[in-house]
């Protein structure tokens, strides 16, 4: 009892104090204090979250259907190229110094192939079909229609001009072969002369592929067509490498004749030879050929090599403004193209010209210029597509737009 009552004693004695020291400096420090607290507890009231304001979200406007079609300006990408592509002549008539009936020109575009939203191509495409200088395995599909003039090359010739509408002939001297008959270069110039007797077009004259042979074989032919502007396939870096293109481009040039650049799918190379040529040949002589892969062999890419060139030669690049020649005989390559297979690939009387009519059509969108063909029917289909090409007539960039509503 008197315990509590010194302790509350105590406290009357400091707790005036303390409250005096609080109220004049707001803190005290106290030193050397004992304090002994028996049971402490501390409470703190609980925190009420205040939820936010709720946000106002204004009702989505009433959905309201159109009722016409947004208007807006349609400007033609139209496009101004810094390059060009050539223009090369083929043939000759009486009055150039040959004796062809009609010539062609091709080359000139200004534009990526059939861009006629910028400007037409200023010539349409030409088609040559191919002959030989000796009866060859043929698929059935070809052999059907020129079996009785195979062994005849000028006969052959005449019928692919008169029944079949060929624009031009390529004569392919493959007798000259050293593998083959090895036909001599005076033999195989005979031949030549003969087909020039039997047509009034212009003519392509293709070697056997042999560097040595061709170089000798073209060096005659150019002799004996004199004037003609005959174009001699091909001219190539085994030639250069050989030693022998120096002669053959002298000899094209004095006798007035086209040299056509054969490369394998590589625009390096193309320039290369392009550019050794130039030192025997006008730029308006010389004709490319950056190979034609047949569909289902390489078509893509074969496309993707002709665009480039195209381009290139619009962008300004002058080792490859030339106008480009596509060996689309190569479909008949493709095994699929008359190779007997099932019922759902026939009639293979079909097949074959397809195969031929779609690769060539594919390259003709690249840019390609001359055409080297072989069955009647895909010459007459690639004619007509040409034809219906151009006569959509000068470029009207203002229509364009119209193709959503045009009816065919």
């Amino acid at each position: 009892m008197n315990e509590k009552k010194e302790e509350k004693k105590a406290s009357i004695k400091i707790s005036p104090k303390l409250l005096e020291l609080v109220r004049k400096f707001q803190e005290v420090e106290l030193e050397d204090v004992d304090i002994e607290i028996g049971d402490l507890e501390i409470w703190l009231p609980p925190a009420v979250a205040v939820p936010p304001p709720p946000e106002v979200v204004a009702p989505p406007p009433p959905k309201v259907k159109p009722t016409t079609i947004v208007e807006e300006d349609f400007i033609p990408p139209i496009e101004e190229y810094p390059g060009s592509v050539l223009e090369v002549k083929l043939g000759a008539t009486k009055g150039e110094g040959g004796s062809r009936r009609k010539t062609f020109m091709i080359g000139g575009a200004t534009s990526p192939a059939f861009y006629m939203f910028e400007r037409p191509p200023p010539h349409p495409p030409v088609v040559t079909l191919d002959v030989f200088d000796m009866k060859v395995s043929l698929p059935k599909a070809i052999r059907m229609h020129v079996q009785d003039v195979m062994e005849d090359t000028a006969a052959w010739a005449k019928l692919a001009v008169d029944k079949f509408g060929a624009e031009m002939v390529t004569v392919h001297l493959v007798s000259t072969d050293p593998l083959i008959k090895d036909t001599s270069p005076a033999d195989a110039s005979k031949t030549i002369e003969e087909v020039l007797q039997a047509v009034d077009v212009p003519l392509i004259v293709g070697g056997c592929g042999d560097p040595k042979k061709d170089v000798a074989v073209f060096k005659k032919v150019s002799e004996v067509a004199q004037g003609e502007r005959v174009v001699l396939s091909s001219l190539t870096l085994d030639m250069a490498e050989a030693g022998l293109l120096d002669d053959v481009a002298k000899v094209a040039k004095n006798d007035g004749h086209i040299a056509l650049a054969f490369t394998a799918l590589d625009l390096n190379q193309a320039k290369e030879l392009n550019r050794r040529l130039y030192e025997f040949l006008p730029k308006d002589r010389i004709l490319m050929d950056l190979t034609t892969a047949a569909l289902g062999y390489g078509l893509e890419y074969s496309f993707t090599i002709h665009e480039r060139a195209r381009i290139a030669a619009l962008m300004g690049d002058q080792e490859l403004q030339h106008p480009v020649l596509s060996g689309t005989t190569n479909s008949w390559a493709a095994r699929e193209a008359w190779l007997k297979m099932g019922p759902e690939w026939e009639p293979r009387e079909l097949r074959g010209p397809i195969w031929e009519t779609v690769t060539a059509l594919v390259l003709l969108l690249a840019g390609v210029d001359l055409f080297m063909m072989m069955h009647p029917a895909a010459v007459r289909t690639m004619k007509e597509v040409v034809k219906q090409l151009m006569s959509a007539g000068k470029a009207r960039p203002e229509k364009i737009a119209e193709w959503v509503t045009v009816k065919i």
